[in-house]
């Protein structure tokens, strides 16, 4: 463990990015994330590499069969690992916190990289439509500042700040120069890539903003991450050929079987590393409205490849009052396309953008479904407050995330940016 990299996740959320620089082999020193459900998350993910790491995986399937309790797996792990999960909000009233709980942590060692990136609410395109004042006066617009602060005090080599394409755009290109201005002062030069995860091998349409930054003493060369692109031929239904046939309102959260065996996608991708207890593959009940309408929406695609246009709708389907914007609102994930949509927060509170492209099914898709497009390994179990998981909390904490399978290439970029073998 002492011979690996060592990094601070900020704004950590569920652990996506995070799991891909532990796959690609740094080590976690802390994780800060406010939400409670999605530190129970990360916390289940450590014991998972622990347990892995001496042989006892064994364990972490009994849990997910339900065989076990989660305070029972927690009490196997190494409280000092537990503990490496901060659940505190970033910002003046707790940072001094924080502070000291990472500093116990990290003892004489040094930090190597901090990653993460604020939430994106204020940042983007959706969520300032949504708002009343295009998110003006929003805290949250400010975080990148208390990030800075993180750099300062803790020094790394390199830092990666992940965020949403309307950073670029928000407050008129504002808040970016303004980041750039703070974190050159902080002694980073830095580079900003516009991502997308489909180059990644991600089945889906994901552009992401990537600023690296680098201290200015020391020689790092950055690698263009914008060059990045993974070939691939697969589709979407790739992602859910073998998973069972459920209705709205059915499924299980511990555990069931798969329908069929792993293709080439699901193994190359890690998404079935191995296992055969399914989890998570819970869909949402809906009304019948709803299906009425996830109906016309699949048989148009299927027929004519047309997207629903919610104006086109019969009169009686039409609940909702707002009629000139979000036409959209309803849509498949093509079975048939090279990637779906972007899996987003929203999907929490409906599945309506999320329709499964099999009309027999006939809803929205599944925990498990949205963790597949996002390439969570099937073994990745998003918890809730409460024991068990919560649909609402592993929906949102999903869609918050950086999917591990571009957050794994790029920690592999980085490693070799920083001539660590």
């Amino acid at each position: 463990m002492s011979g690996r990299l060592r990094y601070i996740d900020l704004f950590a959320g569920a652990g996506g990015l995070s799991e891909g620089f532990i796959r690609a082999g740094f080590e976690p020193v802390a994780h800060v994330e406010s939400d409670e459900a999605a530190c129970y998350t990360l916390k289940t993910r450590i014991a998972y590499h622990y347990l892995k790491s001496i042989n006892k995986y064994n364990i972490y399937v009994s849990y997910l069969k339900g065989e076990i309790t989660r305070a029972e797996l927690y009490s196997l792990v190494p409280e000092e690992l537990l503990n490496t999960v901060i659940n505190l909000p970033i910002g003046a009233h707790y940072n001094s916190t924080i502070h000291k709980t990472i500093e116990k942590q990290l003892g004489d060692k040094t930090v190597d990289l901090i990653i993460g990136g604020p939430p994106c609410q204020a940042y983007s395109l959706v969520g300032r439509a949504r708002s009343a004042n295009g998110m003006r006066g929003d805290q949250r617009n400010y975080l990148y500042v208390h990030y800075a602060k993180f750099l300062e005090k803790y020094n790394p080599k390199l830092f990666v700040f992940e965020n949403v394409l309307g950073l670029k755009s928000a407050g008129n290109g504002v808040y970016l120069s303004n980041m750039e201005k703070l974190f050159l002062k902080k002694g980073y030069n830095i580079k900003l890539f516009t991502v997308e995860a489909n180059n990644f091998g991600v089945l889906q349409n994901r552009k992401r903003i990537i600023i690296i930054g680098a201290r200015e003493n020391l020689s790092i060369d950055i690698p263009n991450f914008e060059a990045v692109k993974v070939t691939s031929n697969y589709r979407v239904k790739t992602l859910f050929s073998d998973l069972p046939k459920i209705q709205a309102g059915q499924g299980d959260d511990k555990f069931s079987k798969y329908r069929t065996k792993a293709n080439q996608y699901l193994n190359d991708s890690l998404i079935r590393n191995g296992i055969d207890i399914l989890t998570q593959h819970m869909a949402r009940p809906h009304t019948k409205q709803d299906k009425e309408i996830y109906r016309i929406a699949v048989e148009k695609w299927n027929s004519q490849k047309e997207r629903l246009n919610y104006n086109d709708l019969p009169e009686r389907l039409k609940s909702h009052q707002n009629r000139t914007s979000f036409f959209d609102r309803f849509k498949v994930v093509a079975a048939d396309e090279m990637h779906s949509q972007t899996v987003v927060a929203h999907i929490a509170k409906d599945g309506h953008y999320y329709i499964h492209p099999d009309i027999e099914q006939n809803r929205s898709i599944t925990v498990r479904e949205a963790a597949r497009l996002q390439s969570f390994p099937d073994d990745y179990y998003f918890e809730g407050v409460k024991e068990g998981s919560n649909r609402t909390a592993a929906f949102k904490q999903i869609g918050n995330a950086v999917p591990p399978l571009m957050a794994e290439r790029i920690a592999i970029e980085i490693r070799n940016a920083l001539k660590f073998p």
